[in-house]
């Protein structure tokens, strides 16, 4: 979801790219001259090569201000125990650890903001909060109707406009995902 949110950002700030696609399992050389620790993501700007998504994603709005993907700080962190929360039903083995109702939690306190404050995070316009979140989502729609057969409820519709807005939105990229 790191990468995919790196895509995300250059494809909302409209900024030409190439790219290339690594197999992690089995990493080309040329990564490891770039980059030692073989890590992706990783974007060359002016010559200089940057890891690590929230340095990069920095770095583009920086850079490239137009349009503003900025999320106010008191909004930053709507949304962000979704994935951690998620990590911990998909790898639970007990079906009554409380897992499952810590995610439920989550998304329906997300579901309830998004009720009153959105369609984004940041109200009517994207950020790199939803940037980020988005890719997150998908992994975890993913992850647990395979693993779980579980999906997000209905009752949480605001939740499911989010993300089906997110897919819609990101319709030209294609989200990879390796088991």
């Amino acid at each position: 979801p790191f990468t995919q949110r790196v895509l995300l950002t250059i494809e909302e700030k409209n900024l030409p790219y190439e790219l290339k696609l690594v197999d992690l399992a089995n990493k080309p050389d040329w990564l490891f001259t770039i980059n030692p620790e073989g890590k992706v993501p990783i974007v060359k700007l002016e010559d200089k090569w940057v890891a690590d998504s929230d340095v990069i994603t920095q770095v583009l709005e920086e850079k490239y201000p137009q349009p503003s993907l900025a999320t106010p700080p008191e909004k930053a962190s709507i949304g962000s125990k979704i994935f951690s929360t998620f990590i911990g039903f998909v790898k639970s083995k007990d079906t009554n650890d409380g897992t499952e109702q810590t995610l439920l939690s989550e998304l329906t306190s997300f579901d309830s903001y998004l009720k009153d404050n959105g369609p984004f995070i940041n109200g009517g316009t994207i950020s790199a909060a939803d940037l980020s979140l988005a890719p997150k989502l998908y992994h975890m729609e993913i992850a647990l109707g395979h693993y779980k057969n579980w999906s997000v409820p209905d009752a949480l519709a605001h939740v499911k406009t989010y993300m089906k807005c997110k897919y819609q939105r990101c319709n030209r990229l294609v989200f990879l995902s390796v088991a």
